[in-house]
């Protein structure tokens, strides 16, 4: 089962090590894999803007690297200016969207995707269907799981 809270929670923590020297906008994302366990990453701004990561690419890549990219089932996401209490919850950009529609897809699930403001507030709770509808994804391309 998800707990939304320990999410943002986690996810709010990884967002106070953000490398946003030039939006000044930090994000932190939380994965939930199926052990229970949680991967985090952060934003990482580049001045080449282009190479800039988005913390929910960072936490999945992470996930990757472990081996776990499969076993996510739930991911939470924070943001706002930082030294700021923005209270209103930010969703993941599309490119995340797709990201974390790939690790869904391997995995064979439906994320649920929790939302918060990097000074606390509501938390919204999607599933990542909703939020990228007719994804493109491994079965588009006749695999049907992790290589």
């Amino acid at each position: 089962m998800t707990d939304p809270e320990a999410l943002i929670d986690a996810a709010r923590r990884a967002a106070a090590h953000a490398h946003a020297p030039y939006s000044r906008f930090a994000v932190g994302a939380a994965l939930l894999l199926t052990d229970g366990s949680i991967v985090t990453g952060t934003n990482f701004e580049n001045a080449s803007y282009g190479l800039s990561l988005c913390a929910e690419t960072v936490a999945t890549a992470t996930a990757n690297a472990s081996g776990r990219l499969g076993d996510i089932v739930a991911v939470g996401i924070v943001g706002g200016r930082m030294g700021e209490t923005d209270l209103d919850p930010i969703r993941p950009c599309g490119r995340c969207r797709q990201v974390l529609n790939e690790a869904a897809q391997i995995g064979g699930r439906d994320l649920a995707v929790h939302c918060s403001g990097l000074g606390g507030g509501t938390i919204e709770t999607h599933r990542l269907s909703d939020l990228l509808p007719h994804a493109f994804g491994p079965a588009d391309l006749g695999i049907g799981g992790h290589a």
